[in-house]
């Protein structure tokens, strides 16, 4: 099921950023930056999930850019559960935030990611 997040989804979502990064991050502070950004009207925190467990979500900022001329959205984190994964969660939830930018008048998404997770630039290129 797919929603916007809440301030419920906090530690989800928190949960999946440190198993992105490999990595405990200061929650005091996470729980800070997600709180302001849930309530701004340049981002979107998309969250997919299954009987209230948050399995994926996917954190969207939109902005005028001026080397396009245009609204464009950037994806700004990304992250399906490892439980999840292969079981075609990431291409619906892209499919879902694609729909959202497209509403909000963004003309494309754009992504940058570390070059160090292989999979998902496999993944960004096979979705186009």
């Amino acid at each position: 099921m797919f929603r916007k997040s809440t301030e419920s989804d906090c530690r989800a979502i928190y949960n999946l950023i440190c198993d992105m990064e490999n990595k405990e991050l200061p929650y005091d502070e996470f729980e800070k930056i997600y709180f302001k950004q849930i309530n701004r009207d340049d981002m979107y925190c998309l969250v997919n999930s299954v009987e209230d467990e948050v399995i994926a979500f996917i954190n969207l900022r939109f902005e005028d850019q001026l080397h396009h001329c245009e609204k464009i959205a950037e994806i700004m984190e990304f992250v399906v559960d490892a439980r999840y994964r292969n079981r075609g969660v990431g291409k619906d939830t892209f499919e879902e935030a694609s729909r959202i930018a497209l509403d909000r008048g963004c003309s494309q998404i754009e992504v940058a990611c570390n070059q160090l997770r292989v999979d998902t630039h496999r993944f960004y290129e096979r979705e186009g």
